[in-house]
């Protein structure tokens, strides 16, 4: 049976992506490499703090002010569920790297391994929406033309579809995390990870190549593809009226979706790179390989705590509701 772990946050060198390495010791991250044991924690607890401080005031604001509850920002509302509930687990991870083995039993260790999932497909998911809805938007705009379904009822339903469809993805993730004791421990630590049957490479590559199709590929193919014929549109559209098409509200939202999104591809896209490394080379566990592979993994941890500040930035609407927040 084999062990492959998805948290690169909490695992030993032996949880890695490279997890055939034949001589693979179990000693723990602390002797190996203490400088990671040390600063992972500090990092990832930032994250936590940062990320859940960020996205429940996010929350917050959406559901309290009235003038917030428009399409978009029921869009960016599940986004920052998303986010919220990934960070709410990160102290469990920390707490596994800190203790090198898994003390809270199978059942949560199914829990934490979905939610890391949740993390990596909803997001892009709901960025893909976001894009679409844009797309629709704008087009509509430039030939005068009203979207009366486009409701807040609407994104309710759209919401709960990708959230199934999520749940529906992850489904095979959850049904293989479990508890692992590597029989060359002397110490019988218990890890949680991905338990594949044999063949254990085979299981390996496909889960990998099964969550660069459906966590990057498909979704990043469409955004792009919906952003160049906005793009074109809006060029032919300035060649006839100047660029007047689109008012000023409209553009803003536009110009914080596409951030938004640009962001959230320079957190994941080294993460799905490294998934093609990983089916096409065969590193050896060394310091820089380690230390690499836990910076990716930092990269995208921290995608779920730069929103709130995106959108601060980006939308007077957001910004002044921040303050009324504070101000109370």
């Amino acid at each position: 049976m084999d062990n492959v772990s998805i948290s690169g946050s909490n695992q030993s060198p032996c949880n890695s992506s490279n997890y055939s390495q034949p001589n693979c010791s179990t000693s723990p991250l602390w002797i190996l490499y203490p400088d990671f044991y040390i600063w992972l924690p500090v990092v990832y607890s930032v994250i936590c703090a940062v990320g859940l401080t960020g996205n429940t005031a996010v929350i917050y604001v959406i559901l309290k002010a009235p003038k917030m509850k428009t399409v978009t920002n029921f869009f960016i509302l599940n986004l920052a569920i998303a986010d919220d509930l990934f960070t709410l687990v990160l102290p469990i991870n920390i707490a596994e790297h800190l203790l090198n083995y898994w003390p809270f039993g199978e059942l949560l260790c199914k829990v934490i391994l979905s939610i890391d999932h949740y993390n990596i497909f909803s997001s892009i998911f709901f960025l893909t929406v976001m894009s679409a809805d844009r797309y629709l938007v704008v087009i509509s705009t430039l030939q005068s033309k009203r979207m009366p379904h486009r409701t807040y009822r609407f994104a309710k339903i759209v919401s709960v579809c990708v959230w199934a469809l999520v749940v529906l993805i992850v489904a095979p993730f959850t049904y293989f995390a479990g508890i692992y004791v590597s029989p060359d421990d002397a110490e019988s630590r218990k890890s949680c990870v991905l338990s594949f049957p044999s063949p254990e490479s085979v299981w390996f590559k496909a889960s990998r190549i099964y969550t660069l199709v459906f966590s990057f590929i498909l979704p990043v193919s469409t955004i792009c593809v919906l952003y160049s014929l906005m793009l074109y549109k809006l060029r032919h559209t300035h060649l006839i009226s100047n660029g007047k098409a689109l008012d000023k509200a409209k553009k803003k939202v536009t110009v914080m979706v596409f951030v938004v999104l640009a962001v959230c591809l320079f957190c994941w896209t080294p993460f799905h790179l490294s998934t093609v490394v990983a089916l096409t080379t065969d590193l050896p566990t060394t310091p820089l390989v380690i230390g690499i592979s836990y910076f990716i993994t930092g990269l995208s941890y921290a995608n779920s705590c730069l929103n709130p500040f995106l959108y601060a930035f980006l939308d007077d609407s957001f910004r002044k509701a921040f303050k009324k927040m504070l101000e109370c």
